[in-house]
């Protein structure tokens, strides 16, 4: 199987937050867990949201919903490790687009792994994808639009 290659410009990072591997995200292998990454990045997800004032579920029922997600793994990380998740935006079309992380130490700067979130907007009351409300891009000039 061919390995996957994850590659990011870096002028659609956009956000960065902090986040420290916690005992209870270890596995047996002494090193943070891939359930555990795909929470951390699920939270750097909801952070860059928040911070760009986006709800994941807005009044009007209609929301980010996520289609896939990628990862690739570099480095270890360990317990009471602080990991920087940088995130940003590429590929946006009419319907969503994706959500990518570089996820560095904190101490060092050692690139611990890249992922990218595919996200759709999707109407809760219909059950159907819907169009990225106009807003939304506005908040988001210098992304790639495909």
């Amino acid at each position: 199987m061919a390995r996957l290659e994850l590659e990011f410009p870096d002028n659609q990072f956009y956000f960065t937050t902090q986040l420290t591997v916690r005992i209870t995200d270890i596995n047996a292998g002494k090193h943070l867990a891939n359930d555990s990454m795909v929470s951390m990045i699920s939270e750097a997800r909801a952070r860059f949201l928040y911070q760009f004032g986006i709800e994941e579920v807005s009044d009007m029922d209609t929301g980010i919903i996520v289609t896939d997600l990628a990862t690739t793994y570099k480095r270890e990380a360990f317990a009471r490790d602080a990991l920087i998740f940088e995130v940003g935006m590429m590929d946006l079309n009419k319907y969503g687009g994706d959500i990518i992380f570089r996820i560095t130490k904190a101490i060092g700067g050692e690139l611990v792994a890249l992922a990218k979130s595919g996200f759709v907007f999707y109407d809760f009351t219909t059950s159907k994808v819907a169009h990225m409300p106009e807003d939304f891009r506005l908040r988001f000039p210098g992304v790639n639009y495909i």
